[in-house]
């Protein structure tokens, strides 16, 4: 009896030795365990975006006593690259487009966070299209290679709302409802839709914007995955059904503000302010978050203008919304970066963003009631119910298509320079081989 009694005292001795205990970092940290170390990072952020982030990290600096010192650049794509490949990483990077990441990512150079992080955590806390956003795959197989700090939503449709709600005129709920909204403007003898994509060097990304949104509504995600990497061609019968679905919009006589051919000498920045006129002279606008800066400077959210979610055309895909937003990367594996990473899991991470204005969160622990304003807690809603997101197709293609042949061959189509036929052979030619 007692030599059993010492196999089972040695054998649960063993168990306990060769089974790892989770350590949690950012508790540790919370604790004051990594006082007066420091965190690297690099990205994009300047200007006032550099002084909100900033501000963001005060709270979790003065809890932790961890310095987060933060190194943005206006050339970050090219400085960044530099630096990684040359073996001297920032602790951790944040990238606005996931497809840069994801060309470290295949280097082998990036940190798998399921190998450092709490991710039961990680995972409760982001709807599961966020986590397959982060989820890329290295010389080793997938990794978890990211988590998301601030996003911004691009499935909204702007309108006049004092002149909106004057006209008698109701928010679409549904793509049937839109169509019918569009056909009252349009009966009322006015126009419903202003739009442009002109933007320099840019022009066109407004247009593949448009593209991307019908083809979370017409076809599913994992085609949506397949044609951002290049598995679904341009030329093929889905991405053909979302571009018709657009064109019943774009192209329709007396549909957008100054006809086809004025859509792609518009500045994208211009093209809302006509709802602005009085009268207006076109009363809707598809755009992100960011639109707001280019409205006349004298309209107040939520009386002058407002926003509806771009409605779902085909039940079976849900409500899905397109996205954009910043995902952190781990380069080098510390305790203090670790807790750092797990914070950023957090909606706390982006809290006081989020309160000062312009930063919306991903994380399910957010709270609406952090908004600066009505308009931003709704484009917070708009994310949070969600059945699907994913992020801006062009940031996740090779830069040759997504900032490239795909602006391009669309604006010729566009402005009826090419055919539909000739475009999206253009764009599949220009892939990388």
């Amino acid at each position: 009896m007692r030599t059993t009694t010492k196999i089972i005292v040695a054998l649960i001795a063993i168990a306990l030795v060769a089974v790892p205990v989770f350590a949690d970092p950012l508790s540790d940290a919370m604790a004051g365990k990594y006082k007066g170390t420091t965190i690297s990072m690099a990205g994009p952020f300047t200007d006032n975006d550099a002084v909100k982030f900033n501000a963001s990290m005060q709270a979790f600096m003065n809890r932790t006593g961890i310095k987060v010192e933060y190194e943005g650049s206006k050339e970050f794509e090219a400085s960044i690259a530099i630096r990684i490949d040359g073996g001297n990483p920032p602790d951790i990077v944040d990238f606005p487009q996931p497809g840069l990441l994801e060309n470290f990512v295949k280097k082998g150079k990036v940190i798998d966070l399921n190998k450092v992080l709490d991710m039961k955590k990680v995972k409760a806390n982001y709807i599961q299209s966020w986590l397959d956003m982060a989820t890329m795959t290295g010389p080793k197989g997938k990794i978890m290679a990211g988590v998301w700090g601030r996003v911004n939503a691009k499935s909204l449709v702007w309108y006049p709302k004092k002149e909106f709600d004057a006209a008698g005129y109701k928010v679409p709920k549904t793509w049937d409802e839109m169509l019918k909204l569009m056909a009252q403007i349009k009966k009322d003898g006015d126009t419903p839709w202003a739009i442009g994509i002109e933007s320099g060097a840019a022009t066109g990304w407004a247009a593949t914007d448009w593209i991307e949104e019908m083809m979370l509504r017409t076809t599913s995600l994992e085609n949506y995955d397949k044609w951002v990497t290049g598995k679904l061609k341009f030329d093929s019968p889905e991405v053909r059904k979302a571009i018709a679905a657009m064109e019943t919009i774009w192209f329709a006589d007396g549909m957008v503000y100054g006809g086809r051919k004025a859509i792609a000498t518009t500045s994208f920045g211009d093209a809302p302010k006509v709802m602005f006129d009085t009268p207006p002279k076109a009363w809707l606008h598809k755009q992100g978050n960011f639109i707001t800066s280019f409205f006349p400077n004298n309209l107040v959210a939520g009386v002058d203008y407002d926003f509806f979610y771009l409605p779902g055309l085909d039940p079976k895909y849900g409500k899905p919304a397109l996205v954009a937003g910043d995902i952190y990367a781990m380069f080098n594996d510390r305790p203090e970066v670790r807790a750092l990473m797990q914070y950023f899991a957090t909606g706390a991470s982006v809290e006081g963003w989020v309160r000062a204005g312009g930063a919306i969160s991903p994380h399910k622990d957010s709270r609406l009631e952090w908004y600066a304003n009505d308009v931003e807690r709704k484009v917070a809603e708009v994310i949070q119910n969600a059945t699907a997101v994913r992020f801006d197709g062009s940031d996740l293609m090779p830069g040759a298509v997504g900032a490239g042949s795909f602006w391009k061959e669309m604006t010729a189509y566009v402005s009826g320079s090419k055919t539909l036929d000739q475009a999206l052979k253009a764009i599949d030619a220009s892939w990388p081989k």
